[in-house]
């Protein structure tokens, strides 16, 4: 019994460590190909739209992740 409550205790421990590291989905700008008109999304948007720039760090679109 104290053997199933370790290795209980030990896949917890190993499903929550991986969610303690995980980073939200980088945002991109999206612009639209019949208008041109911008959108800021974290996933495609559909037919009509191509990636216009990114990643970005927020909602806005305004902060861009550097890459190290």
């Amino acid at each position: 019994m104290i053997s199933t409550r370790i290795a209980a205790s030990l896949a917890a421990l190993v499903l929550f460590s991986h969610m303690a590291v995980a980073a939200p989905a980088p945002y991109y700008q999206w612009r639209s190909t019949l208008n041109g008109a911008l959108a800021c999304s974290q996933t495609p948007l559909g037919e009509g739209w191509v990636k216009a720039s990114g990643p970005y760090r927020d909602a806005h679109c305004e902060k861009r992740i550097v890459a190290k």
